[in-house]
């Protein structure tokens, strides 16, 4: 029988929240949901189409709808979009309905991982980096606010984060059962 909560990684495009959810899901024999991924496949179109017909307010609006759905289903790690904490009432849910866990990366990492990519919207101007210092800025107080606890993820191997993230996760079961 499976033991852990919901498991919501938030964080910075880049962040790692996809990767290391494929990896954490696995190792805790729960579902991995990519809420991007999700999004995606339901509308079927991509995140870069919604953002280019409906703008941010429209995709945002469309992420908060699918993230409230999400958050019930049990059995879960959920790797939300990074600007899904924008939202009041998601930040709510994802502290609220699971154990929620703040993917922390310096800017210059998180550049290194993006800049190639060409499926990310707000990444897609004269000055990325600048974008990405920008909306490290703004996210980051919701990231915390939001967050149970923050993981830096650094330089660490994918297999580092998984184990860092399952033990933070068991000592913060045991102690929250505790109180």
């Amino acid at each position: 029988m499976n033991t852990f909560p919901n498991i919501f990684l938030i964080g910075l495009m880049g962040a790692g929240k996809t990767t290391v959810g494929k990896q954490l899901a696995k190792k805790l024999h729960l579902e991995f949901i990519d809420a991007d991924h999700e999004l995606e496949t339901r509308t079927g179109v991509s995140i870069a189409t919604i953002f280019e017909l409906e703008g941010e307010a429209g995709f945002r609006c469309r992420e908060a709808e699918l993230i409230k759905e999400l958050v019930d289903k049990p059995g879960i790690v959920l790797a939300t979009g990074g600007g899904a904490i924008l939202n009041n009432e998601t930040r709510q849910s994802l502290h609220q309905k699971g154990v929620t866990i703040y993917l922390r990366a310096r800017v210059e990492d998180l550049w290194k991982r993006t800049k190639k990519d060409r499926q990310r919207p707000l990444l897609q101007n004269t000055d990325p980096l600048k974008k990405l210092q920008q909306l490290f800025i703004e996210r980051d107080p919701f990231y915390q606010e939001t967050a149970h606890f923050a993981v830096d993820t650094g330089n660490h191997s994918v297999d580092k984060l998984v184990t860092t993230i399952e033990k933070t996760i068991n000592t913060y079961l045991t102690t929250y059962e505790n109180t």
